[in-house]
């Protein structure tokens, strides 16, 4: 039986000596998947704008196209309606999409070389394998990959942290994966909100989800985002996402299989720029004037004298009136003050305090 992790303990894990989770800032995941085009040199690229654009991570995808599919044009091998790949075969599909596995390595160095972690999703027992002895810091769970508990088993007994997807996954599912990363040994999980559409629509995005998984599965919680832009990204941040995944492509004019739903280096820049600015904005709770409205205070409403008033004179409506600033005593006092007399003498334009205010 799996060790019972504490609250404490689920909230983070660490991937490459970084913690990601609960109370750290977003861990920002550029995915590169097929948007190499095929070529060495727009993978190092996509590498380089990762780094240039403050991501924390790269991602890759670690299969070939016979160990995803059956080189078949049957009629259950054919992309369906409704995605960017229609009519397709999925085997023409990954042939084209996948990332060299001779790859690998050089790109990891160069990602270390610019301070970024380089991990990538496994596909089958032979992906596994290969990244484990590539030592890749933490391994990736596909949505589509979810129902597929050996290969969740496989890459928990590497002893690494697992980031599970769960597009379209039920409760249920996801109950029986996260049970089968941790009883397999993984250190520690990470669900991401998830939608597998591509490109996804934000209105069903439901990323109210996010703090709901994180209270359900006791684990920290991201989002992987196909959406079109960036406004779900950050909103997903001001609900508790701690982890943020985003395809990457140099342009989105290029013909790759994932450029229509990525961001173009500027843009997963000013994204990650956002996101660091939307969790300056969330801080902690706090009540009271911050640091900065000390300034302000002296704008807010106060009593004032209006009308010079003499000693032993009554204070009424027409000579003590709420106004700004703030110099004078607060306007709940005003009932306290009105049908009184003044101590002392007050000129038109005073603040008023209760020294002025006969209180015998």
């Amino acid at each position: 039986m799996a060790p019972v992790l504490s609250m404490s303990l689920m909230a983070q894990i660490v991937i490459a000596g970084r913690p990601v989770g609960t109370g750290q800032p977003t861990y920002v995941i550029a995915e590169i998947s097929a948007n190499h085009g095929g070529r060495f040199e727009r993978a190092e690229e996509l590498v380089r704008a990762a780094a240039a654009a403050g991501a924390d991570a790269v991602k890759l995808q670690t299969y070939t196209a016979d160990t995803m599919t059956l080189d078949s044009d049957a009629e259950p091998f054919k992309v369906a309606d409704g995605t960017l790949w229609a009519g397709r075969t999925l085997y023409d599909l990954y042939a084209e999409a996948h990332t060299p596995w001779a790859w690998h390595r050089p790109l990891m160095n160069l990602a270390t070389e610019l301070g970024l972690a380089l991990f990538s999703s496994p596909f089958d027992a032979t992906a596994v394998a290969f990244l484990d002895e590539l030592g890749v810091p933490a391994m990736k769970i596909a949505s589509f990959e979810l129902v597929d508990h050996e290969l969740i088993h496989l890459a928990a007994t590497t002893g690494r942290p697992l980031i599970l997807s769960t597009g379209m996954a039920t409760e249920d599912e996801i109950d029986e994966g996260v049970a089968v990363a941790r009883d397999g040994g993984a250190a520690g999980v990470v669900l991401l909100r998830c939608n597998s559409a591509y490109p996804a629509l934000p209105e069903e995005m439901d990323l109210r989800t996010i703090p709901d998984m994180a209270n359900r599965w006791e684990a920290p919680v991201g989002f992987s985002d196909h959406t079109l832009g960036t406004a779900a990204a950050v909103a997903a941040v001001a609900m508790g996402a701690c982890v943020l995944e985003k395809h990457l492509t140099i342009s989105r004019a290029e013909p790759t299989a994932d450029a229509a739903f990525s961001l173009e280096p500027d843009e997963f820049r000013r994204m990650v720029d956002d996101v660091r600015l939307a969790e300056a904005a969330l801080g902690g709770v706090r009540y009271g004037p911050s640091d900065r409205e000390g300034s302000s205070l002296p704008f807010r409403r106060s009593l004032f004298v209006v009308a010079d008033v003499a000693a032993g004179e009554p204070f009424t409506d027409a000579n003590v009136r709420v106004i700004r600033p703030g110099h004078g005593l607060a306007p709940r006092h005003l009932a306290e003050v009105l049908g009184r007399r003044a101590a002392r003498p007050v000129t038109r334009g005073a603040p008023l305090s209760w020294d002025d205010v006969d209180r015998s």
